[in-house]
Formats: structure tokens, C-alpha cells, sequence
């Protein structure tokens, strides 16, 4: 096989004027929402969209089990590599550190699309964990250093992509993450659906530290204090959950506060629906997609001033902002969202006007033209396509929509 260096862009012109009519979309993170949380959210409703647009999207991904995550990743990315470089796709696109070793030789130009960065996550664990995401973190630099565009989803992500990755800003473009309004978007929902009593406050959130829901906990017992009648659901699993379980019940809050685990998505859209406010106070996000989730549902929402954050809730337009560490903050932006129905309404009602910008139609299109447009700038890319149109076939991949990727979004 030549190398990519041998390859001349110029020979292929039909691929800069027409895009790409086959992608492999090359992810190690589980294809579901409830091992993927955000991130598989974010992959499969990109691929959807990009499908209704006529683009054939192959899903690449480990079908076998592993001990390790981490190990699992990497024995994945040495796998795969060569299955890629046989295949057909006018575009490879990788998802956090996936795609690395295909990155030593394209065939085809590579785009590294950045969901979070992981020497930015690593810095709230301990352990093992941290030693783990170290690893994954130096194989996801060796991903945006090797690929020819780098997709960000917030400013604050492509900050911290040049800091911790040494790569230029200006390699890097921006896309934020999208939602499918017609699963979440609500303009009459049935009597069914009206708010619970009392009023409920819900958080939905994969249980890692990054999520402060101990901070949160500490709100809820200021709230319950101060005699603020709510009851707070908690929907998700994670490492943490136990742990936060324990300091609940060592609050008394257990008649107020619910941990659900994963739930189906249509009883999670019936929770934001009848939900009074929506809360996250995560110290690190690199965009946040249940943020959007909420305002679809037309919720306000109580989050963090903290990383990506402020970029997708305007503070004091669509939600409230604190301090990452400030209980006392949190419980009072709460509680006063919960003594204010008519101030509820109003950010909920700029949530849905504010959630328009990130429709799943609007945001594909703004990807392929962004992505479209880096690729021509580029001068590695413009040395690497295929030669011939064929079939997009991934050795391994199964297309999106299929049994075994799973559901979500």
C-alpha cells in the first residue's frame, strides 16, 4: 500500500467539491447510553443526522470484552488500524483517542473529534483511575497531533487541546453537539406530564467526581433546612453512585432524594418534562448535552460556572450559575427558582428558543461544511483519499441503525 505521503489530493478533485459520501465513524466508548452516557449520546445522533442526509456512516467498534478499558482501547485502535486502510470511506473520523494508529498512515483523510478531553478529565480522579486516563490521555494527544482536522465541541475544549496537546488552534474547529428535537421537544404535553409535587428538581449525570453531586447533596439538606418543599431525582449509574448514596442517607435525606439508575429514554423524557428545574453543578464539561436536553423540555437549569458550561447555559437567560463549591450558592439559586414559577417559565421559554442553534439538521450541516472547508486548508489532507468509489466497508463495522449499535441520543 502506498504511503500517505505518496498520495496526491490533487488527483481526486470530485472529493472537494461533492464531500463525503461514506464515513467510518471509529469509537471505542460502549454503544449505549448507559455504559457511553454524553458521549455515545453525541456520536449516534451525528450519525443519524448524517445519514438522513444520504452520507453512509459505518460504525466501527469492539465487539469483544475486556477486563481493561484502557487496554481494550488500545488493542481496538492496533486492530482495526489496517481494516481501516482497506476500506473505502472518504472520511475516518475518530472519536477522543480512537483512531490514533490509523493516524501513523492514512488512506483517507483523519478527523479527530475531541467529546472531552482527557487530560483535562484526568485531573478530578485518584488511583488507578487517574494512572488509566494518563495513558488514554497521551494516546488521544498522539490522535489530534496525527490528524488532519480536530473537531471541538466548546472554545474552552480547544483551549485546553492546545494546552495539554501541544497542537495549534488553528488545526482545531469548533462544532458543538446536537439534539434531535423531535424526541425531546414538548409544545403540549399531555395532562400526564404535568409538573410533579412537590416540585422536583432532576440531575442526569454519569457518576464520575467531575459531577460534584456532593456539593449537590449538601444543597439539597441547606433546602431542606430552610423548609423549601422539593423532591430531587438523580438518573444514572456510575462509580461514584454508592459513595453519594451513603451521603444521602447520612444527610436524611432519603424521603427527598431519589437515586433511579438508567432508566428508558421515554421514562427519562417523562422526568424532564415534569421536572420544575434541572441541575449539574460538574466541575469539568466539555459541553454538556443534558444541558440542551433540559431546555428542549423547557427547564431552567442550575449549573456550575465552570469549564465549557457557561458556554452552553447563558447565565441569568436560560439558567443560574454558581461557584463549582458553593453549596449555600447552589441551594439559593435553587431555591429560588422553585419560589418562582413565573421566572421558571421565562428561562425555560428562552431554553427552547436558545436550543434552535443546536437541531440536529443544522448542527450536521454546520459539521460537514466545517470540517469540509478545514480539509481543503490543510495540506496533509489535501494528499489523501481513495482512488475508487466502491462500497464503504469496514471489516468489523456494523452501519448505524443496526442491533448492535445500540439505541440513544
Amino acid at each position: 500500500m502506498p504511503s500517505a505521503s505518496s498520495l496526491d489530493f490533487g488527483q481526486y478533485p470530485d472529493l472537494l467539491l461533492r464531500g463525503p459520501a461514506r464515513v467510518a465513524f471509529v469509537t471505542s466508548t460502549p454503544l449505549s447510553v448507559a455504559e457511553g452516557s454524553g458521549t455515545y449520546v453525541g456520536i449516534s445522533q451525528l450519525a443519524r443526522s448524517l445519514q438522513e442526509r444520504n452520507i453512509r456512516v459505518q460504525m466501527v467498534a469492539p465487539a469483544w470484552w475486556s477486563p481493561s478499558f484502557t487496554v481494550k482501547r488500545m488493542l481496538f485502535n492496533i486492530l482495526v488500524a489496517p481494516r481501516l486502510r482497506a476500506g473505502r470511506c472518504d472520511w475516518v473520523l475518530g472519536f477522543d483517542l480512537d483512531g490514533f494508529h490509523y493516524g501513523r498512515r492514512k488512506t483517507a483523510p483523519y478527523i479527530a473529534s475531541i467529546k472531552g478531553v482527557i487530560a483535562d478529565e484526568l485531573t478530578n480522579e485518584r488511583g488507578a483511575v487517574r494512572a488509566a486516563l494518563c495513558l488514554q490521555a497521551a494516546l488521544e494527544k498522539l490522535a489530534v497531533q496525527r490528524a488532519d482536522v480536530v473537531v471541538a465541541t466548546s472554545r474552552y475544549s480547544r483551549e485546553r487541546i492546545v494546552q495539554a496537546y501541544a497542537v495549534p488552534a488553528s488545526r482545531i474547529v469548533i462544532v458543538p453537539e446536537l439534539i434531535d428535537l423531535r424526541v425531546w421537544a414538548a409544545t403540549n404535553p399531555p395532562p400526564s406530564e404535568a409538573q410533579a409535587g412537590p416540585p422536583a428538581v432532576l440531575t442526569v449525570a454519569h457518576m464520575y467526581p467531575r459531577k460534584n453531586l456532593g456539593v449537590l447533596l449538601n444543597a439539597y439538606a441547606l433546602l431542606r433546612d430552610a423548609s423549601v418543599p422539593f423532591q430531587a431525582w438523580i438518573v444514572g449509574e456510575g462509580p461514584c453512585r454508592r459513595a453519594w448514596e451513603r451521603l444521602r442517607d447520612d444527610l436524611g435525606l432519603t424521603d427527598r432524594v431519589s437515586f433511579l439508575g438508567s432508566i428508558p429514554r421515554r421514562d427519562l423524557v417523562d422526568r424532564y418534562r415534569r421536572a420544575a428545574v434541572f441541575c449539574l453543578p460538574s466541575r469539568q464539561e466539555g459541553f454538556g448535552i443534558v444541558f440542551l436536553e433540559a431546555m428542549a423540555c423547557g427547564k431552567p437549569v442550575v449549573a456550575a460556572r465552570a469549564a465549557a458550561v457557561p458556554e452552553t447555559v447563558a447565565e441569568g437567560e436560560t439558567g443560574l450559575l454558581v461557584d463549582p463549591e458553593d453549596s449555600q450558592g447552589l441551594a439559593h439559586a435553587i431555591g429560588g427558582l422553585l419560589r418562582d414559577p413565573g421566572l421558571r417559565r421565562a428561562m425555560g421559554e428562552a431554553g427552547r428558543r436558545t436550543v434552535e442553534r443546536y437541531r440536529a439538521d443544522r448542527v450536521a450541516a454546520s459539521f460537514l461544511a466545517t470540517v469540509h472547508s478545514a480539509l481543503k486548508g490543510h495540506p496533509s489532507a489535501q494528499r489523501l483519499t481513495h482512488t475508487s468509489p466502491g462500497v464503504s466497508l469496514v471489516a468489523g463495522g456494523e452501519p448505524v441503525g443496526s442491533a448492535s449499535a445500540g439505541g440513544g441520543g
